[in-house]
């Protein structure tokens, strides 16, 4: 087996595995658990041998939420017939190690792989990495083409997004308080990047809220630039220090655009104010990226 057939193989394999989709399985059956509990419906030890065909529309669903970067919401159903959203839950039955969907890694897969083979100089950064799945599969794309001297950045608060502060986000409250699942230690963080044998010297970590570490961060130059912060002011306080140090023929990548009404907010006004007319690609439906030029 070539060099080539290994390296994209080792990839494909490390993407089913950050996404979840070797065990689909068993997510269905967790999801399946809770919301029988949920809802007061008896629970059969047949559904558990049997979960491709007891839930066979949750097992197309998850692989569409897998492509997608779509996530699973529990609801409980009152008597009344009233459906309402048990958001906790998702720190139960989100198992996967990134949200971000296969579309999303592509995508990061085939920006390295341009910036590496075009010789465009800097780093990796991703501002907002929540259990750190796409700085894994940075890191992997490195070490499968063995690259040594390039860093990938993971910049994170480590304790969840912040509560809306500004105008602009005013009603967009997604901090930990209302998704405790976004809230990941960064010691859980760097415990799941060793097991995946990928915390080594290519990664650096950058703790606290962007406003404060990002202006100082001893970055020097850019290829990539991935922003998750969902905010306005989270997706301002990474552009703003950042940008200016992408190299030309580097990327931004904009995880919450589709998704974010107030991200969606702070990139078009920075395009407006910066001119940049750079064509913006859709990823799916809630990511898009360009090139600079």
């Amino acid at each position: 087996m070539n060099k080539t057939l290994l390296t994209a193989q080792y990839l494909e394999l490390l993407k089913k595995s950050l996404l979840n989709e070797l065990y689909l399985e068993n997510e269905a059956r967790l999801i399946h658990t809770f919301s029988n509990i949920l809802n007061n419906r008896p629970l059969e030890f047949n559904h558990y041998f049997n979960i491709t065909g007891i839930q066979s529309q949750l097992i197309k669903d998850l692989r569409t939420y897998k492509l997608n970067g779509a996530t699973t919401v529990m609801t409980h159903t009152d008597p009344d017939g009233t459906i309402t959203p048990v958001s906790e839950l998702r720190n139960i039955t989100e198992l996967s190690h990134s949200m971000v969907g296969r579309k999303r890694l592509d995508n990061v897969q085939a920006c390295m792989e341009s910036v590496l083979t075009d010789g465009v100089k800097g780093d990796f950064i991703e501002t907002g990495i929540w259990r750190g799945g796409t700085c894994i599969f940075m890191l992997g794309v490195l070490m499968a083409y063995g690259v040594t001297d390039r860093t990938v950045w993971a910049a994170d608060s480590f304790q969840g997004v912040p509560p809306p502060t500004l105008p602009e986000d005013e009603g967009f409250d997604i901090s930990s308080r209302v998704f405790p699942v976004l809230a990941v230690s960064l010691e859980e963080v760097q415990e799941l990047i060793q097991r995946y044998g990928l915390l080594n010297e290519n990664i650096r970590f950058l703790k606290g809220w962007f406003k404060d570490t990002l202006p100082s961060a001893p970055i020097e130059r850019l290829a990539i630039l991935r922003l998750d912060g969902d905010l306005y002011e989270s997706t301002m306080d990474g552009l703003v220090p950042l940008y200016d140090k992408i190299e030309l023929g580097g990327y931004v990548i904009v995880d919450d655009y589709g998704s974010c009404p107030p991200c969606k907010r702070a990139i078009d006004e920075f395009r407006v104010q910066h001119g940049i007319s750079d064509t913006m690609h859709v990823i799916d439906e809630q990511s898009v990226f360009w090139r600079k030029t």
